[in-house]
């Protein structure tokens, strides 16, 4: 009886274990079928999404009077970019009032091998014309030349986890000699990278592990994290550069030398009184249902700034601080009202001094 008791034990025990494994095998195998649905690389590197950026455009500034040219007219510090850690800075183009006309990356140039020199001017191509005739209008006797680059590609690359920003991995280039600009977006670490290509070469060919998306996937990311980007989102000669929070995308030098638009950019900024910030919105309706500049509203009817553009049910809204906690609406171009709740940016400084 005894020796019948330990023959089942020791098969209850051996089914058991035999269970056990099939199970760790089973789940071994849905662990390899899900990373192999994620598409990752199998030698452990990041896989980049890579997306095309018909809607911006490049123009080089070079010749030896560039930076101080620069310097002018820009609300950041061209000397940072003459460090060589620093090779890629955000700015805004200011008009004499202080608001802003364009939004601008520049990339440093310095000991790039392919002919290129100074700087590359990344702006939005609706107003390609008008950023080059107003470089012209402030040239007056500077040495420096101004030329579009339409043999020029631009690209971001977002990581997978578009919440871990580029500090975690930097993308493989397997053709160096193709890639001009391959640098950190200086806007914030959730846009991840900015890529600038000579010729028309796809992304696939240049940086291992990584597939083409589509562009509004990007814009969609833009907007979810409440970064704006282009006329549409910051109108020029409208927008004003502190409200749309251009010292958080670290894109202001309040230590540099007079610049276009500065002295009622200094003054607000010293006083510290910022009512209304740019911030991201989730909407009841599509976005493209609602004109640009429509009054925001709080339910108790109250002004509460005014919606600037958007994609699908996201999009970026001038919003009084004041209210911004509040559900707020707004009417649709067909006269439905929409409701509206805007959300603090994970990417803005938790000190609330800052």
């Amino acid at each position: 009886m005894q020796r019948l008791i330990l023959f089942s034990s020791a098969f209850r025990s051996g089914l058991h274990a035999r269970c056990f494994r099939c199970s760790r095998l089973e789940n071994a195998c849905w662990t390899q079928l899900r990373k192999h649905s994620q598409d990752q690389p199998s030698d452990g590197r990041v896989h980049f999404s890579c997306y095309s950026l018909p809607h911006r455009t490049l123009i080089n500034v070079s010749g030896q009077d560039t930076s101080s040219f620069l310097q002018g007219i820009i609300t950041n510090d061209m000397l940072l970019l003459e460090e060589d850690a620093v090779r890629a800075m955000y700015a805004h183009i200011l008009n004499v009032q202080g608001r802003t006309l364009y939004d601008i990356i520049l990339y440093s140039l310095k000991g790039n091998p392919d002919g290129f020199n100074g700087v590359l001017l990344e702006c939005d191509r609706t107003v390609q014309d008008s950023v080059m005739q107003l470089l012209k209008v402030y040239k007056i006797r500077r040495k420096v030349n101004f030329s579009l680059c339409p043999s020029l590609s631009l690209w971001a690359l977002l990581p997978p986890n578009k919440a871990a920003g580029p500090g975690q991995s930097k993308p493989d280039v397997t053709a160096a000699d193709k890639v001009l600009v391959l640098e950190p977006d200086p806007r914030t670490e959730l846009m991840g990278w900015r890529m600038v290509t000579s010729g028309q070469n796809k992304p696939q060919e240049l940086v291992s592990a990584c597939r083409e998306g589509n562009t509004e996937e990007y814009h969609r990311h833009r907007y979810e994290i409440g970064l704006p980007e282009g006329v549409k989102d910051l109108p020029p000669g409208e927008a004003l550069p502190l409200e749309s929070n251009l010292v958080y995308m670290q894109g202001i030098s309040f230590r540099k030398g007079c610049y276009i638009g500065q002295e009622l950019t200094a003054r607000t900024h010293h006083t510290g009184v910022i009512r209304k910030r740019l911030m991201p919105v989730t909407m009841s309706a599509p976005a493209e249902t609602l004109d640009q500049g429509a009054a925001l509203e709080t339910e108790g009817g109250k002004p509460a700034g005014k919606h600037r553009a958007g994609l699908d049910t996201l999009g970026l809204s001038l919003v009084r601080l004041a209210h911004a906690k509040e559900p707020l609406k707004l009417k649709s171009s067909d006269g439905v009202t929409v409701t509206l709740k805007a959300t603090v940016p994970d990417w803005w400084p938790k000190n609330s001094k800052d």
